[in-house]
């Protein structure tokens, strides 16, 4: 019997429920930046649906055809304020990314465009990513006088290895498809008219299974690979070491007044690379 409810929203994200598969539909527009409001709704979709024993897998798809999300809001990190203490907790971002790996449901991530910085990081959070023809990822943080620190340098090692990990980091350097498949940045790369079809039989796959046994699946698999709670704690005190510099503050505003975050400029991956070499004062 097919089991469908209507639409719930939790600020960008809403979601509707199907045969156990929760659909959920990211929109933040203009951009589609990874802010206050995005990291707020992510952790009421993800409240309710830890209280909803009918959802056994999320599926996470962008409402905007060039961006899943574009990362970080640049303007927003340059208004924050570098506190001097070493924090003795991850992150507000990294904590709540790293709840869509613990929470008892699988999540599924379906890109066919551009998600960089906290965009690739929240997709790495993520138990799987599925990606049309036309994704790109990439961590351009560096280059912005700052890290990934929203998880990115611990999912992505573990994901595709250290040195393939810190090429991606440490050059800022975009991933198209095609790598990404490659390296395991993402699970598999189908023609865009197949990546719906694909993503919901293995999600309505999963979801017929028992959720408690989902989430079993989940935590053994995570015992093989190691704690990520230390790692996500280190990555959070060497941003905000890089932060309390203020290093990144010229670095930023270079990068916005060429043109950075801007959806002409984004959504073109030469583009972008110039605006990366402009900001580093290689051109």
């Amino acid at each position: 019997m097919n089991r469908q409810r209507s639409e719930q929203g939790f600020g960008p994200f809403s979601m509707t429920v199907d045969n156990g598969v929760g659909w959920v539909v990211v929109d933040h527009p203009p951009k589609q930046l990874v802010d206050g409001a995005l990291i707020g709704g992510l952790m009421g979709l993800l409240n309710a649906v830890e209280a909803d024993e009918q959802v056994g897998v999320l599926v996470f798809e962008s409402a905007d055809p060039d961006f899943f999300l574009m990362h970080g809001d640049v303007e927003q990190i340059l208004a924050m304020e570098a506190s001097a203490e070493v924090p003795a907790e991850p992150n507000v971002a990294a904590a709540t990314f790293d709840r869509c790996r613990t929470i008892g449901v699988a999540t599924i991530g379906m890109i066919d465009g551009v998600a960089r910085g906290g965009g690739s990081e929240f997709l790495l959070s993520l138990d799987m990513r599925f990606a049309g023809p036309r994704t790109v990822l990439g961590q351009p943080e560096v280059a912005m006088g700052i890290i990934p620190g929203a998880s990115g340098t611990q999912r992505l090692a573990r994901l595709v290895g250290r040195s393939r990990a810190l090429e991606i980091v440490l050059s800022g350097n975009d991933v198209a498809a095609e790598e990404a498949e490659a390296i395991g940045y993402v699970n598999r790369v189908l023609p865009s008219d197949q990546l719906r079809a694909h993503t919901a039989q293995v999600a309505r796959r999963i979801a017929a299974s028992p959720r408690l046994s989902i989430a079993k699946a989940k935590q053994a698999v995570d015992a093989a690979l190691g704690a990520v709670e230390p790692g996500l704690l280190t990555e959070t005190q060497a941003m905000m070491a890089c932060s309390a510099t203020g290093q990144h503050v010229p670095l930023m505003q270079r990068f916005l007044d060429a043109g950075g975050q801007t959806r002409e400029v984004e959504r073109d991956r030469e583009a972008m690379a110039a605006v990366i070499d402009q900001m580093l004062g290689l051109v």
